[in-house]
């Protein structure tokens, strides 16, 4: 083949290769669900408040939801939704704004709330109340301007829930209850039979009685107008947290901080638990439409009922707001760890199945796979799974007093668990535990061989530990003082550590020496790492996912269509990279889309021309890769097994142009499937072959 054509090749193959780089984008389908603060209901729309996915729209009973956030912060957090007429209302944290369109878009109202949180809406025909903390105001315009009506409230009171009644206005707050007869004019307080100095968390009147929802105290009921209260013994535990109530023609729902849903079908006389179905006990908020009840969750998302809380079912497909705080991959499965707990896709992210028997309720804050088994590190302890998830099992012999597990790592039989006292071993795959205190938070573990690596909160560095986490040293020459780390990958030799301010640092010598290595990293709060054969992924407090193919010399932006750069987690799985994010669930892109060579897999951009691996014998000890240089370059040619595990650096160094042959020695290299990787300037080759004995 003549020079020119050989070169004519190369550049179309380059041009294809950026073209779709280009065009390539994240993608993702769940997992769906996550925390939901608030329901309303206006007509046939159904509105759902997240925590940072804003609000989500539902016209067909939940079946499926749609963003509606167009004019809200972005990655807002929604408090509380209200419908009143034809405008909805939504409250962040410290504003207020108003949708007339049914949220096809949001204004900002005028009214400053700054340095206050937004509680409780209510509405009593044309007025409007909204609790805060500091007191209640009122609009006789549709929200569009408010007005503070707080005479007999305390100063500055926390209002957490409010209730109408008739003329009856009732205001829940850190100091009981109080009412209004004349639209928040005059408030007086109503607080006999109630314990004193009682968190009111919620409200709801039904015909002529109202009900108290309490922080710590049960559920109170009133005949009266609230003259007089009475705790109603038949209902949620006395010290469930209800954070809700719903009504629904003669029937009360209430929904709880981890005792689930009760309803009263005699106006709140008595109670009786329905849970079927419901897929978190942890419910704060609850809403009617028709005969159709939804909840939302702390972590689940929204689940209905249409036979007045007999059964319930998740809904949320297109609810894209799950924290995902952890990834790991087993064969063709990945998991994911979120404040709802486990969920599980088997067709490299295309759809997600939760599958929480017995982890149900619990915050994962890692992962970790030893073979067949599946370990979660929760805000309740270890759990181990056998079965791929369908079953989990709390391991705690040994776990006494350390339930906050917030990393995991394995080798071997070995399972080290990291919390806020230091880390745990099992040497027996997680049947029993002993603790290595550290007296510090442990964030992150990595094992390189029989070296253990902590990554510590609260400005301690990285400790290695060389016996099992019998002893350890504190290793941070070079890293910053107080520095936080909360991820560590290996590749190798290479040892990286991702800090929160000052970006990711280098050891090639088991941590006796870092180097920071943050060459176009425009974000340095590293949330999390992953590898790829000589591919290192960084993902950022904010600012979405980087990567490196130089191991860190340089790292380059891959946000292409990533529409939350709130990056929790990473994981490779195959020739995908996947980010689990803060409030939008998982989203994946191909490897090989990023401009880069993925070692498990041969890309079509091959010229197969300027690279070549011939063998004489199948018994020969050496295998020999030949190529052609059209100009002087920096070639890099280094040898991948197909786990992507770097087996050997051939040549790394300025070549004149022409032909060059090189050298693999394979005496002691078993057979198998392996690919050769040249970087040779700015172009890549990758070629595969199989080494037979």
């Amino acid at each position: 083949m003549n020079k020119f054509l050989e070169r004519l090749i190369l550049v179309m193959a380059l041009f294809v290769a950026f073209t779709h780089t280009a065009d390539a984008q994240w993608a993702t389908n769940g997992p769906y669900g996550g925390s939901v603060y608030s329901l309303a209901v206006s007509g046939n729309n159904i509105f759902a408040a997240t925590k940072f996915g804003g609000v989500f729209l539902s016209t067909n009973n939940g079946t499926s939801w749609t963003a509606a956030n167009t004019g809200l912060p972005t990655t807002s957090t929604v408090t509380i939704l209200a419908a009143s007429g034809g405008n909805i209302l939504a409250g962040t944290d410290v504003r207020l704004f108003l949708s007339t369109n049914n949220g096809a878009s949001w204004t900002a109202v005028s009214t400053d709330f700054t340095r206050t949180t937004l509680h409780a809406f209510a509405a009593s025909g044309n007025n409007m109340f909204i609790g805060i903390d500091g007191g209640v105001f009122l609009s006789t315009g549709n929200g569009t301007s408010w007005t503070a009506v707080d005479s007999g409230l305390p100063t500055n009171v926390t209002v957490n829930s409010l209730a109408v009644s008739g003329s009856n206005v009732f205001a829940g707050t850190l100091s009981g209850v109080f009412l209004s007869t004349n639209n928040g004019t005059s408030w007086t307080e109503v607080n006999s039979g109630l314990p004193a100095n009682t968190t009111v968390s919620s409200l709801a009147a039904s015909g002529g009685n109202v009900v108290v929802g309490t922080l710590d105290s049960g559920v109170f009921l009133s005949t009266n107008n609230g003259t007089s209260w009475t705790r109603v013994n038949s209902g949620p535990p006395t010290r469930a947290i209800v954070y809700s109530f719903a009504v629904s023609g003669n029937n009360i729902f209430a929904g709880t901080w981890g005792s689930g849903i009760y309803l009263s079908t005699d106006n709140g006389t008595t109670w009786t638990a329905v849970n079927s179905g419901l897929m978190s006990t942890k419910v704060w908020a609850l809403a009617v439409s028709g005969s159709n009840i939804f909840a939302g969750t702390y972590g689940n998302g929204v689940c209905l009922s249409t036979d007045q809380g007999t059964s319930w079912t998740a809904v949320n497909n297109g609810l894209t707001n799950t924290i995902v705080n952890s990834l790991a991959v087993s064969g063709s499965n990945i998991f994911a760890g979120t404040y709802g707990g486990v969920y599980l896709s088997a067709n490299n992210g295309s759809s997600w199945t939760m599958v929480n028997s017995g982890v149900m309720d619990s915050s994962v804050w890692s992962l970790a796979i030893s073979g067949s088994n599946v370990f979660a590190g929760t805000n309740g302890g270890v759990f181990l799974s056998a079965n791929n998830g369908k079953n989990w099992t709390l391991v705690e012999s040994g776990l006494a007093n350390w339930c906050d597990i917030y990393s995991l790592a394995v080798s071997g039989n070995n399972v080290f668990a990291g919390n806020y006292l230091g880390v745990l071993v099992s040497t027996d795959t997680g049947t029993s535990w002993a603790s290595a205190y550290l007296g510090t938070f442990v964030r992150s573990l990595a094992v390189n061989g029989s070296n253990i690596f902590a990554g510590t909160d609260g400005g301690k560095g990285v400790f290695l530990s060389t016996d099992n986490c019998t002893t350890w040293t504190a290793i941070d020459s070079g890293l910053p003082t107080n520095a936080t780390v909360p991820s560590l990958a290996v590749s190798g030799n290479n040892i990286f550590a991702g800090t929160q301010g000052s970006g990711v640092f280098l050891s090639t010598n088991n941590g006796t020496s870092w180097t920071a290595v943050n060459n176009g990293l425009t974000n340095t709060q590293i949330q999390s790492l992953a590898v790829s054969g000589s591919n290192i992924f960084a993902g950022t407090s904010t600012g979405g996912v980087f990567l490196s193919t130089n191991n860190g010399t340089s790292w380059t932006a891959v946000n292409n269509g990533l529409l939350n750069t709130r990056i929790q987690s990473l994981a490779i799985s195959g020739s995908n990279v996947f980010a689990g994010t803060y409030g939008s669930g998982v989203w994946y892109r191909p490897i090989s889309e990023m401009g880069v060579i993925n070692p498990e897999c041969q890309l079509k951009m091959i010229n197969r021309e300027n690279l070549r691996v011939s063998s004489s014998g199948h018994t020969n000890s050496n295998v020999v890769i030949n190529f052609s240089l059209p100009h002087f370059d920096r070639v890099t040619v280094k040898i991948y097994d197909l786990s992507g595990q770097e087996m050997s650096t051939l040549v790394d160094k300025n070549l004149e142009s022409g032909s060059h042959n090189l050298t693999w020695d394979t005496r002691n290299i078993a057979a198998g499937c392996y690919t050769v990787r040249m970087q040779a300037g700015s172009n890549s080759f990758v070629k595969s072959f199989t080494l037979i004995r």
